[in-house]
């Protein structure tokens, strides 16, 4: 493929600036035989096209999410590409034939009423998704308690909204693979686990304070009960032979008297990266912090 394949969406908290420092901490097992990939929160999914790529020796992945139309989104872009980029580039087509930044941010709302108003087929869903994604305020995915699309309106002058060498790189990357796309709770992966398992998970974030909550990819929050419960599935995956990676929040970083994570995870390894932020409305709030890495393997 001479387009690399990555994310076809700007995800919070997306995992293309890490993969250097991530692949460093894989279990060195998953380099000797085959074995079963598992990203039960799939997100942007730099992670699965990294890992696609750079381990042949994949014999199954699995991918989940929450979020419907994400999930949707994966599905259309491996079985149905070509109707997808025909129904983007008509929406780029006239998007960009739209002279104004007045006028633009009424095609811009029209098409955020369409999306939350579940109008469309499968594959005109996935594409007002995209669009939304690439002409929003900076590129951020966010719903509301009633699951409502409501990110203002971008003003970039000239946004790529079909990308069509990255889809049909996506595309071929999903049709090789064979994977199975998931919509629902993580904790349904654990029924895919299959001899030699590497799970990689990137749940929404514990805030680092009370200004920083953003966890919305999808209705409804994530909380600490939820990452308690996400530290007990962390157990089976133990229990079941599994190797598995978590990301999250580095809260002590923020805080030192917070350490809800080291108290969590006491029985394993957590490590620290480094990651820059860009997705906050505030510009003084983005830039390096670190994130914890939290692994049962040496």
């Amino acid at each position: 493929m001479s387009t690399e394949a990555k994310p076809f969406l700007k995800w919070a908290g997306g995992k293309g600036q890490l993969l250097s420092q991530l692949a460093a901490h894989l279990p060195p097992q998953i380099s000797k035989e085959p074995f079963t990939y598992i990203e039960p929160f799939v997100g942007g999914g730099a992670m699965l096209f990294y890992m696609l790529q750079h381990f042949s020796n994949i014999r199954k992945a699995v991918i989940n999410d929450v979020n419907d139309d994400l999930v949707l989104a994966y599905m259309t872009i491996k079985d149905n590409v070509d109707k997808l980029i025909a129904n983007l580039s008509e929406l780029e087509k006239h998007y960009l034939a739209t002279e104004g930044q007045d006028a633009r941010s009424l095609v811009f709302y029209e098409i955020r009423e369409r999306y939350n108003r579940h109008e469309g087929n499968g594959v005109e869903r996935v594409a007002q998704l995209i669009f939304l994604n690439k002409t929003c305020f900076n590129g951020l995915y966010r719903v509301n308690r009633k699951g409502l699309f409501n990110v203002p309106f971008g003003k970039y002058a000239n946004p790529t909204i079909c990308n069509e060498p990255l889809l049909r790189a996506d595309s071929q990357l999903l049709q090789k693979a064979n994977i199975e796309i998931c919509q629902g709770d993580y904790s349904q992966t654990i029924e895919h686990v299959d001899g030699l398992t590497f799970v990689y998970l990137d749940p929404p974030y514990r805030p680092l304070d009370a200004t920083s909550s953003f966890t919305a990819y999808a209705k409804g929050d994530f909380n600490d009960d939820d990452q308690r419960a996400l530290a007990a599935f962390c157990h089976q995956l133990s229990d079941v032979g599994c190797y598995w990676m978590e990301s999250n929040a580095d809260c002590s970083a923020k805080n030192p008297e917070d350490t809800f994570f080291e108290e969590l995870y006491k029985d394993y390894r957590i490590e620290r990266v480094y990651a820059s932020r860009y997705i906050n409305a505030n510009p003084e709030k983005r830039g390096k912090l670190t994130e914890l890495l939290i692994k049962n393997y040496e």
